[in-house]
């Protein structure tokens, strides 16, 4: 890993403009601006444990994520992450890589771990956009810094249940694998609907309860165990709309799904 680049001056000041309550030095050693400082609550779960270790950064978006993920999405017939990145960017409303316009949106990536969901989506957005990558990990958060470039993205530490940002901050919020880890995923839905502007996108890809006998059960000895919620096919959906999203979009693999909606 080479070693990380701190965020463009621009960048940084974009983002603390987008604070709620912005620190009067902020500190942005790690290439990253850390809100969460060395007192951090430590990870209760097994599950967020792991997310918080120091290996998994380094094999996360060459082998964890590619293989667990597109098994979960039903490989070799599911989508592959390159399509899943694409169909984010479409729900979001930004651009494709090859397009001659994009948006100059606000985006957050919540839970962004080591920035290959943030990347994507910084490659939908014009280059005076900006895209804010979002994580509790520091271990995460360095690997994202040193592996991304450019004035438009930068990373913040914080907690992605209650989010740092100022109400109504952001054009685009996406949440990737994330949701099943949080304590209470419905107040992360709560932070993520308030930080979306009028008109603004959520999208958030998630685990699924398949539709089995025993699958309620076992999930929930296995949620009990890891740490990791599984999720009925309604359960997300209904959270959006029951937030005020309007537009809902539901696509069901076997063992994950994504819901996506519109702030009115």
């Amino acid at each position: 890993m080479s070693p990380p680049v701190p965020p463009h001056p621009s960048t940084a000041e974009r983002i603390a403009g987008l604070l709620a309550d912005p620190p009067a030095e902020p500190a942005l050693t790690g290439g990253y601006l850390d809100l969460l400082g060395p007192r951090a609550a430590p990870a209760p779960t097994i599950a967020q444990q792991v997310m918080q270790s120091t290996l998994l950064p380094q094999i996360y978006e060459r082998v964890w994520r590619p293989v667990a993920f597109n098994l979960a999405k039903g490989w070799p017939a599911g989508p592959g992450t390159a399509a899943e990145h694409a169909l984010a960017r479409e729900w979001l409303g930004l651009a494709q890589p090859g397009d001659v316009r994009k948006p100059a949106a606000t985006v957050l990536d919540v839970a962004c771990g080591p920035g290959n969901v943030t990347r994507a989506l910084a490659a939908g957005v014009a280059e005076n956009g900006l895209v804010v990558g979002l994580d509790a990990a520091a271990g995460m958060l360095a690997r994202a810094a040193a592996d991304s470039a450019g004035t438009g993205i930068g990373y913040v530490r914080g907690d992605a249940v209650g989010l740092p940002f100022q109400d109504a901050s952001f054009d685009a919020v996406c949440c990737f694998g994330a949701l099943y880890l949080f304590d209470d995923p419905w107040a992360a839905v709560d932070s993520m609907v308030r930080v979306l502007k009028p008109g603004g996108r959520l999208v958030v890809l998630t685990t699924r309860r398949p539709a089995l006998p025993v699958s309620r059960a076992s999930s929930a000895i296995f949620g009990a165990l890891a740490g990791v919620r599984m999720f009925g096919d309604h359960e997300v959906t209904a959270a959006l709309a029951d937030r005020g999203l309007t537009g809902i979009e539901h696509r069901r693999y076997p063992f994950l799904q994504l819901a996506a909606g519109r702030r009115p």
